[in-house]
C-alpha cells in the first residue's frame, strides 16, 4: 500500500449572515478552500498491521475514505493492493473493506444473518467458504446466539461484532478500520482486538487502525503513522516514538518504611506519593544512575521503570504541532489556516524548508 503526496480540498460556501447577504451569496457565490488531507505520503507493507492516529479533524477519515475508493483525491496517488482506488475496480472492491464504528451496515429490522446471506451474493462467495468462514467468525466472536436476532434487538458489542463479521465475510487482503470499538466497555474492547488480530494472524490482511482507546493501539500495532491538519508528523515504531519525544522516565518506587517526599525531591520531580510508595519524573539519560544512587541510600523494597504512558507521549507530539502553528501565526499573521481556508490578499509565508517529520523509519526530512 503506497501514499504519494495525497490531498484532498473541499471548496466550502461562505454565506454572508442576513437576507441580504442570503441575496448576494445567491448572485455571487464565495468560496473558500477547506485542506483536508495535505501531501500526506508513507507506505505499508503486506500483513502490517498501522495505527493511524491524529486529534478529531486530523484527517483520518478522510483518508481511509480515499483508500477504499470512496473519496477523490484532490491530488497525488495512492495504490492499493496493486489497484487505484478511485477507479473502484470489482476485483478492488471484493479485496478491501472499510469498517466506520458509528456507521452501519447491518438492516435494522433483520436479524444479522439475513445481512451475511446478501453480503455473500453481491462478493459472490461460494457456500462453502461462506459456511466456513461464517463458522470460524462465529466461533472467535460468540455470534451464534446473535445471528438470528433482530438488529435493534442486539447491544452496541454485540452489534459491532456483527458488523465487523459482515464487513469481513469475503476475507478481505486490506482492511480500513475506523474506530471500531469506539462506545464498547472494556471487555467488548478486549474481544474486538482479539479478532482483529486473529484475522491478521489468519490472513495475512494489511490493517490501519484508527481509534482514541489507546489499549487499541498498543495492542495491535508495532507501527504508528501521526497526522495533524492532514499532514504527516510520524511514521514509525511505538518505542521508537517514546525515545525520540518523551525525554523523561518514571521511576516507581516502594519504601521499607513511610518516607516524606521532600526526602525525593533531590532524586527527581515527585509526581505521585504516598507514605510507603512514591512516582518521580527523571530524565532519560540520568535514569540508571538515579535509580542506583536511590537503591544505595533510600530504604527501597521494590523498584519500577517505565516509560511515560504512550497517550501522554502522543499529546506531547500534537502539542508541539500546535505551538508550532501558533509560533508560525505569529511569525507571518497574515496567513490563514489551511484547514479554515486561504483568506484572499493575504501575504504567503516562506515555504522553501519542507515541514519536519519524524520518524524512525525514513529519518528525519
Amino acid at each position: 500500500m503506497v501514499l504519494d503526496r495525497l490531498c484532498k480540498e473541499y471548496q466550502i460556501h461562505e454565506k454572508e449572515p442576513g437576507l441580504a447577504g442570503s441575496l448576494r451569496s445567491f448572485v455571487h457565490r464565495r468560496y473558500r478552500t477547506l485542506t483536508a488531507v495535505d501531501d500526506l505520503s508513507f507506505q505499508i507493507g503486506a500483513g502490517e498491521v498501522v495505527g493511524f492516529l491524529g486529534s478529531n479533524g486530523a484527517g483520518k477519515t478522510t483518508t481511509l475514505k480515499m483508500l477504499a475508493g470512496l473519496l477523490y483525491p484532490t491530488s497525488g496517488g495512492a495504490n492499493v493492493l496493486g489497484f487505484k482506488p478511485s477507479e473502484r475496480r470489482n476485483e478492488f472492491l471484493r479485496n478491501i473493506t472499510l469498517v466506520m464504528g458509528n456507521k452501519q451496515q447491518l438492516s435494522w429490522d433483520l436479524p444479522a444473518i439475513e445481512t451475511f446471506v446478501v453480503n455473500a451474493a453481491i462478493y459472490e462467495i461460494p457456500d462453502d467458504q461462506f459456511k466456513r468462514t461464517l463458522g470460524e467468525f462465529a466461533e472467535l466472536l460468540d455470534l451464534e446466539p446473535l445471528l438470528k436476532k433482530q438488529v435493534r434487538k442486539l447491544s452496541l458489542g454485540e452489534r459491532m461484532k456483527c458488523e465487523l463479521a459482515a464487513a469481513l465475510l469475503h476475507r478481505p487482503q486490506a482492511l480500513f478500520l475506523d474506530e471500531p470499538t469506539i462506545g464498547l466497555d472494556v471487555t467488548m474492547q478486549t474481544n474486538i482486538r482479539q479478532f482483529i488480530a486473529d484475522y491478521n494472524a489468519r490472513y495475512g490482511a494489511t490493517v490501519i487502525l484508527t481509534s482514541h482507546y489507546m489499549a487499541d493501539v498498543t495492542a495491535l500495532c508495532k507501527r504508528v503513522i501521526l497526522i495533524d491538519h492532514g499532514k504527516l508528523l510520524y511514521d514509525g515504531g511505538l518505542k521508537a516514538l517514546s525515545d525520540k519525544i518523551a525525554p523523561h522516565k518514571l521511576i516507581s518506587v516502594e519504601f521499607a518504611h513511610p518516607l516524606g517526599s521532600q526526602q525525593l525531591e533531590r532524586y527527581g520531580r515527585v509526581v505521585k506519593s504516598r507514605p510507603q510508595w512514591a512516582k518521580l519524573l527523571v530524565l532519560r539519560d540520568e535514569t540508571s544512575g538515579i535509580a542506583a544512587r536511590m537503591l544505595a541510600e533510600l530504604p527501597i523494597a521494590d523498584v519500577t521503570i517505565e516509560d511515560p504512558p504512550i497517550e501522554d507521549v502522543i499529546t506531547n507530539v500534537f502539542e508541539q504541532a500546535a505551538e508550532a502553528r501558533r509560533a508560525r501565526a505569529r511569525l507571518f499573521p497574515g496567513t490563514y489556516d489551511r484547514r479554515k481556508g486561504d483568506r484572499r490578499g493575504a501575504p504567503e509565508a516562506p515555504t522553501g524548508k519542507r515541514r519536519k517529520v519524524w520518524s524512525d523509519r525514513r529519518g528525519s526530512e
